[in-house]
């Protein structure tokens, strides 16, 4: 029998996972500049949407996804998976007449926001535990049905008297969450695991009216899977042992895409979300807040969320809670918060760390035992009758050829050579450094260079 999960053990298994979870579920669920009216927020719910059968059959989105992964489960292992979406529920906004009777408007005023109309998106979850053994053959099949409802919020002015209501309105939603597991052929005791989602609602779209806002409130909206193992390992989809490979390349995803979750090195907990993601993603530590706007870049939004008018924000704030939360985040970010937000080098912060690498590598960035007839270091050519090779100062002359638009930014700047290298159709580009660039010496130890043909360099005398 399958039980759901305690909610300790979920937040436990999940936790590391769950922020980046959570940025999939609300992925693009309100866009700046976070006002119901604005143009890109009219057309919505992009990611993961599985629409009722019978709306979905002629048209282009879909009424399930498919997850299969490998896994590696030891002696008594459980499965916990916990599905997530996001349900629709539809909002109007009515006023409150002279005698008591309440009337659909476009929008209501108030001091502090201004309410409209507006979908918005409730979470749901359907948590499963079970043991892994029970996975065998059939597996395990979880129906759920959300029911359908509807809800009033009353709306009061600043003296606190009534003026309108909000009502909420939910359709049912209906699905099934199915998990099944087989051995794999092959001397290692793996399983592939196959997890299906789907909508199983029966509501029969009026086809002179059933457009897609009438097949959303009755669909699942950014469904994702959470997956977590009790005991043993998940084999990445992405970067298999190499003696999995085949294994791995066999398994079918349909519009979800599986990733390692957690922090880097674990492999007990899986993430199977309707983007593309790497493995053991993660929330950049610099970003302070959720944003909701497809991924875009965090300093960006906060600048112009900041831009927006009194009116605008007002709009925003009455929009949908999450669009507030966003004004709000904006109008009180401290300064150096945002400064944090201007950018982050990563790669380079093992550098500062216990165990410092050496100033300079102890191998060149060139290894010379791949071709000992060039050296880059050392090989020269002539240029307008002068040798030039590594250390020389050129001038440089883009534009003569296609070049690329941000090379013509240089044109008169002064370089230094380092290094002259040869193609495999015998042409010759010299790789330089820009003369008081304050990132050369940190080009040179990654050996990475910009590169010229001869014909776009002008000697220099020596100094």
């Amino acid at each position: 029998m399958t039980t759901p999960a305690p909610t300790d053990t979920l937040t436990e298994r999940f936790a590391a996972a769950r922020q980046v979870a959570d940025a999939v579920l609300f992925e693009g669920y309100v866009l700046y500049p976070y006002r119901a009216s604005a143009a890109k927020n009219r057309l919505r719910w992009q990611f993961g949407v599985l629409v009722p059968p019978r709306w979905g059959a002629d048209r282009a989105e879909h009424s399930h996804q498919r997850t299969e992964c490998l896994v590696e489960p030891r002696s008594g292992a459980r499965l916990t998976a916990e599905l997530r979406f996001l349900r629709t529920q539809r909002r109007t906004v009515q006023r409150l007449g002279l005698h008591g009777e309440f009337t659909n408007v476009a929008e209501l005023e108030l001091p502090d926001r201004v309410l409209v109309p507006w979908d918005e998106g409730t979470e749901e979850r359907c948590p499963v535990d079970v043991p892994v053994a029970q996975l065998a053959g059939d597996g395990v099949t979880v129906p759920f049905t959300r029911p359908a409802g509807e809800e009033t919020e009353p709306v009061h002015d600043a003296d606190g008297r009534p003026v309108g209501r909000l009502v909420r309105r939910r359709e049912e939603i209906n699905g099934v969450l199915r998990l099944t597991a087989r051995e794999i052929d092959g001397p290692y005791a793996v399983l592939k695991l196959t997890a299906t989602v789907e909508n199983t609602s029966t509501w029969t779209p009026d086809p002179a009216a059933a457009d897609r806002d009438a097949a959303l409130p009755r669909s699942l909206v950014a469904a994702h899977l959470l997956l977590g193992l009790s005991a043993g390992r998940f084999l990445s989809p992405t970067d298999p042992p190499e003696w999995a490979r085949g294994a791995v390349a066999d398994c079918a995803n349909e519009h979800t895409w599986p990733v390692l979750a957690g922090p880097p090195g674990s492999a007990d907990v899986m993430l199977s979300a309707p983007i593309i993601l790497e493995d053991h993603p993660a929330v950049a530590p610099e970003s302070p807040g959720a944003l909701y706007d497809a991924l875009e870049i965090d300093e960006i939004l906060a600048l112009r969320t900041a831009t927006l008018t009194d009116r605008e924000k007002r709009e925003a704030r009455g929009t949908d809670p999450r669009a507030a939360e966003v004004i709000d985040l904006a109008d009180g970010m401290p300064p150096e918060v945002l400064e944090r937000l201007h950018g982050a080098v990563r790669a380079l912060r093992e550098l500062t760390g216990p165990d410092p690498a050496p100033a300079r590598p102890d191998t060149p960035w060139w290894d010379p035992g791949g071709d000992r007839d060039v050296d880059p270091l050392t090989d020269r050519i002539t240029l307008d009758g002068r040798s030039v090779g590594a250390g020389s100062r050129v001038a440089l002359r883009p534009g003569r050829r296609r070049t690329d638009a941000q090379d013509l930014f240089l044109h008169g700047r002064t370089a230094v050579v380092e290094a002259v290298l040869h193609d495999v159709d015998g042409g010759v580009h010299l790789a330089v450094t820009v003369e008081g660039d304050p990132g050369a010496d940190i080009r040179r130890e990654q050996g990475r260079f910009l590169y010229f043909q001869p014909d776009e360099l002008t000697p220099l005398e020596d100094e």
